[in-house]
């Protein structure tokens, strides 16, 4: 008897494991199209955001009030953040919600721009990203994520 409990813990503890793997499993990449960029001018930036299959997030419009959107907050100290430009959705129907959710699969490129001020000082540069978002599978959704990449680029 002792074994047994000791046993299912065991399996318990596996199956927790192996969910944490499942929902952690999404990446998030981020990368500025120049390497070097001058002074006054502007740099397109691209998150990526790669969703295994048998998941999805919500998009930046999930079409639910109880969804929680996919989002991505950029901060650069110094310079001017442009408009994050979201994509479109694919519009599912799944066993947790009544209506149709609007969602991210595979991988999603999310583009954007920075201008670099003409008085900027510094010789680098540097933009964080955090992307938040709501991993789900067809039948449950887990909690929300914030995932933080940094790109950097020199300054010319």
């Amino acid at each position: 008897m002792k074994y047994r409990h000791f046993y299912l813990a065991a399996i318990f503890i596996a199956l927790i494991a192996a969910t944490a793997d499942f929902v952690s499993a999404q990446t998030v990449a981020g990368s500025l199209a120049n390497a070097s960029v001058s002074r006054g001018s502007a740099v397109k930036g691209t998150i990526v955001l790669t969703i295994p299959e048998g998941l999805h997030v919500n998009s930046n419009k999930p079409n639910s009030e109880y969804a929680i959107p996919t989002s991505v907050r950029l901060t650069g100290v110094g310079l001017k953040i442009g408009a994050i430009v979201y994509p479109e959705g694919t519009n599912r129907k799944f066993q947790f919600s009544e209506d149709e959710l609007n969602v991210y699969e595979g991988e999603i490129l999310i583009p954007f721009s920075v201008t670099v001020p003409r008085n900027y000082r510094s010789k680098t540069m540097s933009v964080k990203a955090v992307v938040r978002y709501q991993a789900c599978t067809d039948e449950v959704c887990y909690p929300p994520r914030n995932k933080e990449v940094v790109m950097t680029a020199s300054i010319r």
